[in-house]
């Protein structure tokens, strides 16, 4: 052996790099990883244990250490075919021989997605409030019950991802002291109740670690208390099919709301638009750089108070990225929402994406001018709105505004077709490449559209549309490729 593989710095080196998947997604490519691996512990003793290690630090399933079971070794892998959820079905639970066998590499393992339950019944023998797995950081737990899941609170766990809330999840975080990161979604589309709710709220309290959270919806005493958390920097809420929100105290001053000064990216997605008012009303996010919102029955004074509230939360300087969707009723339908005006302070915004479904988002050439000299920074802007006010955004005014976002690259809005004159010299934007495009009138001359497109916006190729005139648009693209096409020749 090169005496340079006795450094374990480098033969570690070389593990990881035999062990690197590129592409997460190919069962092949992590089956070849793999094979790899299990060839390198078997090659010398030096190694057996890092390369075991490796080996047994990810298991997706439990499968695999149930498969170091002699007697359970032929049920798991009968045929050389992957497992089916019924090969435990009337198996004897294991013995405490057996037993020993099952743990044989569970103290390699790192991280363990826990996905079905139908095999627990052989671990009967194992002690149910002792942990096996000493070493895991990661746990998934697809379940809705927790039974057996004391077997991997690890005082290690870092991460954990579970499906279901229930009483278990205050003993999990007190045994889990060092969790960074915690997850918590429901398998089933129903709403949380108010005792889950309160549960969650109380056990998020008891978090003191925690950098990434995403949740349900919390009570203020739970959003005061992630105030506190100086490593906090990514929190998500989501729980579309609550109804009520968690209780706020109605005696919470507006004028003296909580700092969260370390949250870098926040997304809020409630059914209930008026709990996402209340928390944006209440905090400030001078370090915010992301921002999704997802809510449903915006009404015009809900849609009011939410607008002023996001201008409100000392993220202009900060703010990058910014998302909201809101999926409105029909009691809406066709209302107006003057949306932008308020988004004009984020200074450093990149990316905003404004969808909402049923409304009608007010902008015209002279806002959407203002808008991009407010936005120097902007490469993404997706304006989707109701189709049922005619768009006062012209080819003119657009071509206009673009000059002040140099770096802007996608774009999507709804514009007139029928004003097409731009004026003389226009200057070609070289960044733009994907355009989406909407119309409430038909194309008139799609032949004088393609033109303007191909002159102005020289690196699109086509342009995609909403919904409507779709046979304009293609047309408009035919005339797009005849011309792109006569350059080349």
């Amino acid at each position: 052996m090169h005496q340079a593989l006795l450094i374990p710095d480098i033969f570690l080196e070389i593990f990881a790099h035999v062990n690197q998947v590129l592409n997460p997604s190919s069962t092949g490519e992590k089956a070849l990883a793999r094979k790899s691996i299990a060839a390198l512990a078997t090659t010398c003793k030096k190694f057996h244990e890092p390369a075991m290690d490796l080996l047994w630090s990810k298991v997706d399933q439990l499968e695999p250490l149930l498969g170091c079971v002699t007697r359970l070794h032929p049920l798991i892998y009968h045929g050389g075919s992957r497992w089916d959820s019924t090969w435990s079905k009337g198996v004897e639970p294991l013995s405490a021989h057996e037993v020993r066998q099952f743990l044989r590499h569970s103290a390699r393992v790192q991280s363990l997605n826990v996905q079905s339950d139908h095999f627990f019944h052989l671990l009967s023998v194992v002690p149910i409030e002792k942990c096996v797995f000493l070493r895991l950081r990661s746990l998934t737990w697809r379940l809705s019950t927790a039974k057996y899941l004391d077997l991997f609170l690890s005082c290690t766990l870092r991460r954990c991802s579970l499906f279901t809330i229930n009483q278990n999840l205050k003993n999990i975080v007190t045994r889990c002291a060092a969790l960074e990161d915690l997850s918590i979604k429901k398998l089933n589309f129903d709403a949380s109740t108010a005792d889950e709710l309160s549960l969650l709220s109380d056990s998020v309290r008891l978090c003191k670690q925690l950098v990434n959270l995403s949740c349900p919806p919390l009570d203020w005493v739970a959003w005061e208390h992630l105030s506190n958390l100086p490593n906090l920097v990514r929190v998500g809420v989501r729980d579309v099919q609550i109804c009520s929100a968690p209780a706020w105290p109605s005696e919470r001053n507006v004028a003296n709301p909580t700092q969260f000064l370390n949250i870098t990216a926040l997304s809020l997605q409630v059914n209930n638009a008026g709990y996402i008012i209340t928390v944006l009303q209440h905090s400030k996010f001078p370090s915010l750089m992301e921002l999704k919102i997802e809510t449903d029955l915006l009404s015009s004074e809900e849609a009011e108070q939410l607008f002023c509230a996001l201008s409100n939360c000392k993220a202009c300087q900060t703010l990058q990225q910014l998302e909201i969707t809101v999926i409105s009723g029909s009691r809406h339908q066709g209302s107006s929402l003057t949306a932008i005006p308020h988004l004009l302070c984020f200074a450093q915004l990149q990316t905003l994406r404004l969808v909402c479904c049923f409304s009608y988002i007010y902008l015209d050439n002279d806002l959407l001018l203002e808008a991009m000299s407010n936005w120097p920074h902007l490469r993404t802007l997706e304006i989707e709105g109701s189709c049922l006010h005619p768009s006062t955004v012209t080819f003119c005014g657009l071509f206009t505004a673009l000059r002040l976002c140099p770096h802007l690259h996608t774009l999507r809005v709804l514009i007139d077709p029928v004003n097409i004159e731009i004026g003389p010299s226009k200057i070609q934007h070289t960044s733009l490449r994907t355009v989406d495009f909407d119309t409430l009138s038909p194309i008139v001359n799609t032949a004088d559209v393609a033109r303007i497109i191909f002159n102005v916006l020289p690196c699109v190729d086509q342009v995609n549309q909403f919904t409507m005139h779709t046979e304009g648009w293609d047309e408009v693209n035919r005339h797009l490729k005849s011309l792109k096409a006569a350059v080349l020749h």
